[in-house]
């Protein structure tokens, strides 16, 4: 069925799970929306499973669609900071509703089978 809700650039839905899906991204979106400025360690503790070479995909990834800010300081050894730019703290009603959600639907039914 032609239509606009099939071509993903005409459906926000899409268009945003585009950007924000995966297994990472939105994870990642969250931890720097609770930490703000964090270095890729401290991100890859939070993330624990993650690789590093996962990790720095998804960092630049979510950099060059313009969600974090990446800043690297002119220090020896270099310090490099990752935080959410303004376009990506825009998402922080869509992130906190996942998480409600998740925590609602989906950890208290885990938690309701296990007890």
């Amino acid at each position: 069925m032609p239509g606009p809700m099939n071509d993903p650039k005409e459906c926000g839905v899409e268009a945003t799970l585009d950007l924000i899906g995966g297994k990472w991204k939105g994870v990642i979106l969250f931890h720097l929306l609770k930490g703000g400025r964090m270095r890729f360690n401290a991100l890859s503790r939070y993330l624990g499973a993650i690789t590093q070479r996962m990790l720095t995909k998804q960092l630049r990834e979510l950099e060059a669609d313009g969600l974090i800010v990446r800043t690297v300081y002119a220090e020896v050894p270099p310090r490099v900071e990752y935080a959410l730019s303004s376009r990506g703290r825009s998402l922080e009603p869509v992130i906190l509703a996942l998480k409600a959600w998740g925590d609602e639907n989906v950890l208290a039914g885990q938690m309701k089978a296990a007890g």
